[in-house]
């Protein structure tokens, strides 16, 4: 299964505001669920801005233990679970990769410029140069984790956009596209009959498979003998 677009909306805002935060405030790191579902629901630093319940958060961080992104631990001397990510372990990626990844899942497409300012408190990166090539060198992995959008019109940098979850298909301030089809002369535009893509379908029904699971324990169905 491909790395590449195998989050939801939901996962990857969950999993970005860990990163987030075991890098900019590693003193309150792991976090509780309460804590995390106040990071996902920040006003700031997020685009979109999003207000997630706590128990969404929770449903949301099942999924994600199951698929091998988070743990839950218990801090010595706690009697309350906290989570942590393992991205670092999922995908091998350097303190400067997950900064990079976490600001372009918090806030969507960016330039280059944007993100060196933007990471300086996750990880100070020495020039725009440096930004660049760790741009293109997660974009040239067998299962990219980047994507360059070019430039949108009165830009001066290509944006970027991270493949871990969703994506913006267009950078953004980008002009807006033609009228609808109707509206406009000449012959009608022609139509994709190749049908959906396998990859976007497999790993839709994954999702729905990890939902599945969760629905089942909590209602205790997978416990129940066969037949009934």
């Amino acid at each position: 299964m491909s790395v590449t677009h195998s989050l939801t909306a939901e996962e990857l805002r969950v999993l970005a505001s860990l990163v987030e935060k075991s890098h900019t405030t590693p003193d309150q790191y792991p976090l509780s669920t309460n804590a995390l579902t106040t990071a996902c629901n920040q006003k700031t630093s997020r685009d979109p801005v999003v207000d997630y319940s706590q128990q969404q958060v929770d449903q949301t961080l099942q999924l994600l233990r199951d698929a091998g992104w988070v743990r839950m631990i218990r801090m010595s001397g706690s009697r309350a679970f906290k989570h942590r990510h393992i991205v670092d372990e999922r995908l091998g990626l350097g303190v400067e990769a997950q900064a990079v990844l976490a600001v372009l899942a918090l806030r969507g497409p960016q330039s280059p410029g944007e993100l060196k300012t933007r990471t300086e408190r996750y990880h100070p990166f020495e020039d725009l140069s440096a930004v660049e090539e760790l741009l293109d060198s997660l974009a040239d992995r067998e299962q990219p984790l980047t994507r360059n959008l070019g430039r949108g019109p009165g830009q001066s940098q290509d944006r970027w956009v991270q493949l871990l979850g969703p994506e913006s298909e267009a950078p953004a301030g980008a002009a807006p596209g033609p009228p609808p089809a109707q509206a406009q002369p000449g012959p009608a535009p022609s139509i994709d009959r190749s049908g959906p893509n396998p990859a976007a379908l497999e790993a839709r029904i994954e999702q729905l498979e990890r939902r599945m699971a969760v629905l089942e324990r909590e209602l205790g169905l997978d416990d129940a003998p066969p037949g009934h």
